[in-house]
């Protein structure tokens, strides 16, 4: 998940930039300039923690429980060092302060969790493939075909995409098949359209498809091949901020994201899903999510897929 400043996409949208919504009151300490120290003071008390989520959920709808303390205590050490500041009374000070809105942006990237993997859930691409292939008689060139992945996280999720729609002829030259990919996180964006990966990570793709989509670099890293790097368009985009995309869509993945919003939000969400895709068009959902797809023009498929009524 991401955030960054006026982005462009072909299909897609050019995010707001990141700001606080809310002022919280200052921790008494001075906000201007951070403190120069060590950032070793890592406790937080409740009343910080209680803070900082209202914060983070203003921002981007994300639900920080309090059982997620120590998590969020381990992901801020590093922003608390990279600043000199010493304890997150003082790190929410600087928040507040006019130099603290960058920060935002750093909070958000360094708390929201990046976890993917290529073909996961491979269910959806076969799914899609299906879905999406040419009627009969009908040339790969005659339909506009849209996708997107509306939490891209580092790109495996739309890498995935282009290459089944490489395997399933839907991308051919000529096709009218564009994949745009958006995420929070502008640190997982910089790494997703960057395309090169450990190798490790492209242990469990099938045989054929390391060797036809993707290259071995000289550092032993493998990199996402020209033809599917070429489908998808990467932007930021904030799902709890108003969104300029255009659609319709054929197909929309937002996968094991819902979980960590509110009950209202998640409907909200499904419902603007809804609203974008074209009728017939598909809606992937995490494994956890079933329940989040309810919505009366959606259709269950089953295993986290719902289509919407033609």
């Amino acid at each position: 998940m991401n955030l960054q400043r006026n982005p462009k996409a072909a299909d897609g949208p050019a995010a707001p930039a990141p700001s606080a919504r809310h002022a919280w009151e200052a921790s008494g300490q001075s906000a201007r300039q951070p403190a120069q120290n060590t950032g070793q003071k890592t406790a937080m008390s409740t009343g910080e923690f209680t803070r900082l989520a209202d914060r983070v959920q203003a921002l981007t709808g994300i639900v920080l429980p309090l059982h997620k303390r120590q998590l969020v205590i381990s992901r801020l050490r590093k922003r608390l060092r990279a600043l000199g500041i010493d304890g997150f009374g003082a790190y929410l000070a600087y928040l507040d302060s006019p130099a603290g809105e960058a920060e935002s942006g750093e909070m958000i990237n360094v708390i929201t969790t990046n976890l993917t993997a290529f073909f996961r859930e491979g269910h959806h691409f076969e799914d899609m493939a299906q879905v999406l292939a040419p009627l009969p008689g009908e040339a790969d060139t005659t339909r506009r075909r849209r996708i997107w992945s509306a939490a891209c996280s580092t790109g495996e999720e739309p890498y995935s995409i282009a290459i089944t729609a490489l395997r399933a002829g839907l991308a051919g030259p000529g096709a009218n098949l564009r994949i745009l990919a958006t995420d929070l996180d502008t640190a997982a964006l910089a790494r997703a359209r960057a395309a090169t990966y450990p190798a490790g990570r492209i242990d469990a793709c099938p045989p054929e498809y390391r060797r036809g989509y993707f290259e071995t670099l000289r550092d032993g890293q493998v990199r996402v091949s020209s033809g599917a790097r070429g489908l998808v368009t990467f932007n930021q985009l904030n799902l709890h901020e108003p969104w300029p995309v255009k659609g319709p869509f054929d197909a929309i993945f937002c996968r094991n994201v819902l979980i960590y919003f509110n009950a209202e939000a998640n409907r909200a969400i499904v419902r603007r899903f809804v609203d974008l895709l074209h009728p017939g068009g598909t809606l992937y959902l995490g494994h956890s999510e079933t329940m989040l797809g309810n919505h009366p023009q959606l259709v269950n498929q089953g295993r986290t897929i719902f289509r919407k009524c033609a």
